[in-house]
């Protein structure tokens, strides 16, 4: 059965509606803020598959380590961006 498109029902992607969003460090673990602000994602998922496409420019750009936060819940991290 399909819904149809006026459906009262809430479509995935607004049920949570809380961004996922990495913060930045440095080697000396300050936040280091990005001049096009803060980057945020719908889903987990999107926000790991941004860090692990951009993380070479980041490094180059004095990013030393990430964390990643749901809304104002730290999810994990700091990720070290360095390779070993």
């Amino acid at each position: 059965m399909s819904l149809p498109p006026d459906s009262s029902f809430p479509s995935p992607s607004t049920v949570n509606a809380v961004p996922w969003w990495w913060q930045l460090l440095d080697a000396d673990g300050r936040v280091v803020e990005p001049e096009e602000g803060r980057q945020e994602f719908p889903t987990r998922a999107d926000a790991e598959s941004w860090v692990g496409e951009v993380w070479p420019d980041l490094v180059e750009d004095g990013v030393s380590a990430v964390t990643l936060f749901e809304g104002d819940r730290e999810a994990y991290g700091p990720m070290s961006l360095e390779t070993p």
